[in-house]
């Protein structure tokens, strides 16, 4: 009786609070499986929050680590982050519906529905198709980057080990993780010193840019090739913005870190460390140089990109590119008295009203989170701000506070974690959908706004 109460309750989650109890029982199931003694390689336990921090960065890509993930974790705890990654990337959604599909098992409605919430999908028409260019995609691009990462470490690493770290990273790149192994050359180093190799950071750049624009804009591309005219709106804002900012992150990046971070190396290191940079923070979580050692105006500059993230239904954290966009166009369009148009289509006010609601939300609740760790710490403000925004946005860049957080601060940087994975406003209304019956509307009266 009680497991059929157990399946009726679960059958009764809406949309949103399934992804959310899912991706919760997926971080403790994975915080579990980190604090066994064959996960870590002096045959320990690990402490269950310092796994649960660590199994809660790997499902929700983020990548800010208590420990180095080469030097504390063995083979088995590496998988099991992989693992986490993986599922954590795709969602765990897609993932069972990959398998249903491998297995060639029926996809119901209501599989097809929680499809659509989970990768952001238009129309929940040619949903399954969507998942096939999905997996198919991931198998692609993640094979393809491996292969290209270990033609890069086996000279470097030895066969085995060559090929282990180009599928790690592949994934870890895709997934916009920003776990990597590289502590077997110095701890936290990330590939700080592959700062001028071109294989390493044009595959990992292309791997996090493929895995950040989404899946929805991976299926527009597929059907309708490379003409632009006939592209979807959401296409079209996607590609333009993600390649403003990474262009634009990059000159900027260059110019606060050339007599920086960036003094000493080559021209062609300068400016794979500026590409590098721009495109990292937009949830990636790698660094070629030292985070830590960042100037000011570079690290709000990063802090703005982590912010922004990628795009909907991707790999990527962040408010999103569309909502970037869309409320940037609202605020000119009142400004210029016109419509709110982009690329001669008018944008719904119902879609400029979820970009509120998702910008307000995650700028209160890191701004809240920041005042909240400065009240328990004693780190400074800036790098507060930017470790609360690299949680948020599912980052994963750090100025290197994070081990040093007491144990209010890292819950806190946890429960940001899931929340910009899950999404904000998506973690909002897991809490607060009910049915609702017909409102009766109150009085309308001005107020004074400016």
């Amino acid at each position: 009786m009680n497991v059929l109460s157990a399946g009726r309750r679960i059958r009764r989650l809406s949309q949103v609070q399934y992804i959310a109890v899912g991706f919760f029982l997926i971080i403790l199931v994975g915080a579990c499986l980190l604090t066994l003694p064959v996960s870590s390689r002096t045959g320990e336990w690990t402490g269950f929050f310092d796994a649960l921090f660590t199994s809660t960065s790997a499902t929700c890509v983020t990548g800010l680590v208590v420990y180095d993930t080469f030097t504390h974790w063995s083979i088995f705890g590496q998988l099991v982050i992989l693992l986490l990654i993986q599922i954590g990337g795709l969602g765990f959604i897609t993932v069972s519906v990959g398998f249903a599909l491998i297995f060639r098992k029926r996809i119901g409605l209501r599989e097809r529905d929680l499809l659509k919430e989970s990768v952001n999908a238009l129309e929940i028409g040619g949903i399954v198709k969507l998942a096939r260019r999905i997996f198919t995609g991931t198998l692609l691009f993640e094979g393809v980057g491996a292969l290209l990462l270990a033609l890069r470490f086996i000279p470097r690493f030895g066969f085995a080990a060559g090929i282990y770290y180009g599928i790690f990273h592949s994934i870890s790149a895709f997934c916009n993780a920003g776990f990597d192994l590289m502590g077997c050359e110095e701890q936290y180093s990330s590939f700080t010193g592959y700062v001028g190799d071109p294989i390493v950071n044009l595959t990992v750049m292309a791997l996090i840019i493929i895995g950040g624009i989404g899946f929805v804009v991976w299926g527009d591309i597929a059907v309708k090739k490379l003409k632009w005219k006939t592209w979807e709106l959401h296409t079209k804002i996607v590609l333009v913005t993600t390649a403003v900012l990474v262009l634009g992150g990059a000159v900027l990046m260059f110019l606060f870190e050339r007599g920086n971070t960036l003094e000493g190396l080559s021209g062609q290191e300068q400016l794979f460390a500026s590409l590098f940079g721009s495109v990292t923070a937009r949830t990636a979580g790698f660094n070629t140089v030292d985070t830590g050692a960042l100037r000011q105006e570079s690290k709000l500059l990063t802090i703005i990109l982590m912010f922004i993230g990628g795009s909907p239904g991707s790999t990527a954290g962040g408010i999103k590119t569309t909502t970037l966009m869309v409320i940037l166009i609202y605020v000119i369009s009142n400004l210029r008295g016109s419509g709110c148009n982009l690329f001669h289509r008018r944008i719904s006010d119902e879609i400029i009203k979820k970009a509120s609601m998702v910008f307000c939300l995650n700028l209160f609740m890191g701004l809240i989170s920041t005042l909240v760790i400065l009240a328990t710490g004693a780190q400074a403000m800036d790098d507060i701000l930017f470790e609360v925004f690299s949680a948020i946005s599912t980052v994963g860049m750090t100025t290197g506070i994070t081990r040093d957080l007491n144990g209010v601060g890292r819950m806190v940087i946890v429960l940001l974690m899931y929340c910009g994975r899950v999404g904000s406003m998506t973690f909002a209304l897991s809490f607060m959908q009910r049915p609702q019956a017909a409102r009766i509307r109150l009085p309308e009266e001005r107020i004074t706004i400016g």
